[in-house]
């Protein structure tokens, strides 16, 4: 029986899905068989392939694609919603026209799979706020909403013209240790942590009650690996895939916080950040992706809370 081969390339390895995702693939496939690539190296690219990579940039990409006879392309490049929002046309061009040219590239090049991000910022005012269906109807008020509704609808354009196997997630706010915040509207789950640990108190920019859905790093990861490991005829969704792994308010985290530094402060002072999340759902309906390819987060927020304290503190004694 012929065996396989997969050589997979990572575009945004640097940020914070990549910088995690690109040591899972690497170990299930090999670093020989991961190339991590992004518009700049950090020092921990060290461990294994990488290239800079501009991927508006088509010729570059192609150029890396044939260098390394790639064969799946994990495409997490992306200008975040309050990133976004202050510059939209940036925006558009680093999250629409990467993704065309990864597709286009991927069809030129017979890629197998491709992964897409999208988020549950394509919901809009249309969609019912608690759990949101696979189908709700999507105007979302932001550009990066925007951008990503573009991006789902051009995923399954190449999948039902061109048969390219793309496959999505719409990605709650990621919460994870590895890295800091990057300009998304969900950050201040992260930022929170680091201010705990730190002694610092935490200004949020979001009122106290503003329940919006979230997912702990590793099941995000876990997710990704699993949509992209399930047979094909498991992949009912060929726009983007919800997702869920748990809902809070900033309150909620705080006080879960506040279980671990009793004397840990938090103020609000809502910013623009909150119409951008007052358009968002406040939790999720992923059934069809655990009917389709099993589905199951391992995190709640008490179990996030502890190991999210337990690795920064490392971290802080550390540096």
């Amino acid at each position: 029986m012929e065996i396989e081969i997969n050589n997979i390339l990572v575009i945004g390895s640097n940020g914070q899905i990549g910088s995690v995702l690109t040591p899972a693939l690497r170990e299930i496939h090999g670093k020989s068989s991961v190339v991590a690539s992004d518009i700049y190296k950090k020092q921990d690219n060290a461990d294994g392939l990488f290239e800079i990579l501009d991927a508006t940039d088509f010729n570059v990409l192609e150029n890396i694609v044939k260098k390394y006879a790639i064969t799946q392309i994990y495409h997490l490049a992306a200008i975040l919603s309050a990133k976004g929002e202050e510059n939209p046309q940036l925006a558009w061009d680093v999250n629409v026209n990467s993704l065309m040219n990864v597709l286009e590239v991927s069809i030129k090049h017979n890629i197998k799979k491709v992964f897409y991000p999208s988020s549950i910022a394509v919901f809009g005012s249309n969609a019912s706020l608690f759990n949101t269906p696979q189908n709700a109807n999507l105007n979302p008020a932001t550009i990066y909403g925007v951008s990503k509704v573009a991006g789902e609808n051009l995923a399954q354009y190449y999948f039902l013209k061109y048969g390219l196997d793309v496959r999505s997630l719409r990605y709650p706010g990621i919460i994870g240790y590895q890295s800091l915040p990057g300009g998304g509207t969900t950050d201040y789950a992260v930022d929170i942590y680091h201010k705990a640990v730190s002694g610092d108190e935490f200004n949020c920019f979001l009122e106290s009650d503003t329940r919006l859905p979230m997912i702990y790093m590793d099941d995000a990861i876990k997710a990704t690996i699993s949509l992209m490991e399930a047979s094909p005829e498991c992949i009912k969704v060929r726009t983007s895939y919800n997702l869920s792994g748990m809902s809070f308010s900033p309150e909620e985290i705080y006080l879960s916080i506040k279980k671990h530094y009793p004397n840990f402060k938090i103020s609000y002072k809502p910013d623009f950040r909150q119409n951008i999340a007052n358009s968002w759902p406040r939790s999720i309906d992923d059934s069809s992706a655990k009917n389709d390819w099993n589905w199951k987060p391992s995190y709640d927020l008490k179990n996030m809370t502890r190991v999210m304290i337990s690795k920064l503190s490392k971290r802080y004694k550390s540096a």
